[in-house]
């Protein structure tokens, strides 16, 4: 496969799964795998491309005005180290166990999208927080957040996904945050997690840049695209392409792994 076909697959990769707050990581891992580059190289690839691309769609979706950056702020902090510490230790796990860790982590995303909405929140409790924005009113478990969102940055961050693949379900399904507010706000996360996840991995010396900046422009131009389809296309239709999206990702790299 030459570069420029891979250019083009990450293009139309980067389209799609900016329109589900996913950022494209886990993609970008596939993609990178089943063109020959190895599990830890693609892996620092992928968070490259996933700066890249989740900036240019963050900046789009900030004038939208659909990011929650009360939500960005306390879901950040948390996947900023966890992240980084999952692309550091990233080494101590051997290629074929990080694609199951990846496959696993991505079906289950896939499986929490086909769930229903809750429409009404629980009534506050002492461990519960609340935040409003513009477009609803949201309540947030503690207890619930922060385990799923270390565990989240720390997984991401070892196998080079972005995190949106569980973040978006924690938010549309637990938090009740709007579909189209949970794609901004998630891109901007992953944003924070790809940051860390490929500072991480860059210090173990996974880099190739002429691949890289190659494929984060054609990223980019995707992005740029998934963003403004985003915005238009109903939340419901948003949630099918998630999940089936993920169930895909998860399917084929676990083909790989044992056949």
């Amino acid at each position: 496969m030459t570069i420029w076909i891979l250019a083009g697959i990450i293009l139309m990769i980067a389209l799609v799964m900016t329109m589900t707050g996913r950022g494209g990581g886990n993609f970008y891992v596939l993609a990178l795998v089943l063109s020959g580059i190895s599990m830890h190289e693609a892996a620092t690839t992928g968070q490259f491309i996933l700066i890249c691309s989740s900036l240019a769609a963050t900046i789009v979706f900030r004038k939208k005005k659909v990011i929650d950056w009360k939500l960005v702020l306390l879901i950040g902090s948390m996947t900023l180290v966890s992240a980084f510490l999952g692309g550091f230790f990233s080494d101590k796990f051997d290629a074929t166990l990080l694609k199951i860790i990846f496959a696993i982590f991505i079906f289950i995303a896939s499986i929490l999208m086909f769930k229903p909405v809750k429409n009404k929140p629980k009534p506050n409790k002492y461990y519960r927080i609340q935040f409003k924005s513009t477009h609803a009113t949201y309540q947030i478990n503690l207890i619930v957040l922060i385990p799923i969102v270390l565990i989240t940055g720390f997984v991401s961050g070892m196998v080079g996904i972005s995190g949106g693949s569980f973040l978006v379900p924690l938010m549309v399904l637990a938090i009740g945050v709007p579909m189209q507010v949970a794609v901004g706000t998630s891109t901007t996360l992953v944003l924070v997690t790809a940051t860390a996840g490929f500072l991480g991995h860059l210090s173990m010396g996974h880099f190739d840049v002429r691949i890289s900046i190659i494929l984060a422009i054609a990223a980019i131009i995707g992005s740029l695209f998934g963003t403004q389809l985003t915005i238009k296309t109903n939340p419901k239709v948003l949630k099918i392409i998630f999940a089936s999206t993920s169930m895909i990702a998860a399917l084929i790299m676990l083909y790989k792994v044992f056949y």
